[in-house]
């Protein structure tokens, strides 16, 4: 039996974490449960009432 010739690669890979698209995907979702708190608040106070 003839030695097999076996090539193994071995793929290396690093987990790179961007600070800065941290950052901004935080301010991003931040802003958007801001936005919807607003709307909340305005529908509790002003909407909601008109209705009572």
């Amino acid at each position: 039996m003839p030695d097999k010739d076996q090539h193994i690669e071995y793929e290396k890979r690093e987990k790179k974490s961007d600070p800065s698209r941290i950052a901004t995907t935080f301010i991003k979702y931040t802003a958007y449960i801001v936005i919807l708190l607003i709307v909340l608040w305005f529908l509790i106070q002003y909407i909601l009432p008109m209705f009572s």
